[in-house]
């Protein structure tokens, strides 16, 4: 079992049990772990304690966040603001598709794509000679839903399988290292114009930042356009490196997630880990 199952395994039992403040050795049973390689498991996925991480998946700290979020938001989409931290400077610059681009479905493209570990599960990542234009994770052993979407999505583009690249993409973007920030990424999107403006607004939220449909929808100068942002977020086809993940719902609920409500959750908090100061869900 990837170490990510079980994490979300134990996220679905605090949200069943969180009343009952369970400890170290009841999430470690739950897992099925003895309690020194459930804390083991932890301290390398999340880089702190299981108490710690606990804490951050509480949704009161999300509350509070939310209601101090406004001025966070305006400064972090006026300036681009980002923390520091190898994870707090994730740099990737947006490309979107001119309509021909869109319309010929990758036709002349090859597109090396594969499947990698990261600390949410695995992943199926595409790279073009325009940037990478595919992130999803997978919810099958084998991934051939995730991989015939993708084909659908790039009906006239040859793809061409690497995991090995597809394993030093993810080494990329998903890291808790303080390491200098690397050569940009770069990415390739295809979407709607209003669609291309919510997701570079969402590249330009720190990690530990969360913001809620209709205040970024405000944050757009779209105040009545807080469904189409949400329809958005639905189509975002880069998970995690566009992150979604930091749209709440109003009253600070985390609300449904393209790739699993507990994914986004143990996005949150692995994000949040990294953070020094309160965690933010």
């Amino acid at each position: 079992m990837h170490d990510y199952e079980r994490i979300a395994r134990v996220i679905r039992y605090l949200d069943a049990h969180h009343g009952e403040q369970p400890g170290l050795a009841a999430l470690a049973a739950h897992a099925g772990l003895s309690p020194f390689h459930f804390h083991r498991l932890f301290s390398t996925w999340a880089a702190v304690t299981p108490k710690d991480f606990l804490q951050c998946l509480t949704v009161a700290h999300a509350k509070a966040r939310l209601r101090r979020g406004d001025s966070v938001l305006a400064t972090a989409l006026g300036a681009g603001l980002s923390g520091p931290g190898r994870l707090h400077d994730l740099c990737v610059t947006l490309e979107a598709a001119s309509p021909g681009e869109v319309k010929s479905g990758g036709a002349g493209w090859t597109l090396t794509a594969g499947f990698a570990d990261s600390p949410f599960g695995t992943c199926l990542i595409a790279e073009g000679p325009r940037g990478i234009c595919h992130l999803g994770f997978v919810t099958a052993a084998d991934g051939a839903a995730e991989w015939a979407e993708l084909q659908a999505a790039w009906p006239q583009a040859h793809l061409y399988r690497d995991d090995a690249q597809a394993a030093r993409l993810a080494a990329r973007i998903f890291t808790h290292s303080d390491a200098p920030t690397q050569q940009p990424l770069r990415a390739f999107v295809r979407g709607t114009a209003f669609q291309v403006r919510v997701w570079r607004a969402l590249l330009r939220l720190p990690p530990g930042t969360l913001v809620s449909y209709g205040q970024l929808a405000v944050a757009l100068d779209a105040p009545a356009a807080a469904r189409a942002v949400g329809t958005a977020i639905g189509r975002n086809p880069l998970a995690y490196l566009v992150p979604c993940h930091r749209v709440i719902r109003e009253t600070g609920v985390v609300g449904d997630y393209r790739w699993g409500r507990e994914r986004k959750r143990a996005m949150l908090a692995w994000e949040s880990t990294a953070i020094k100061g309160d965690p933010v869900i």
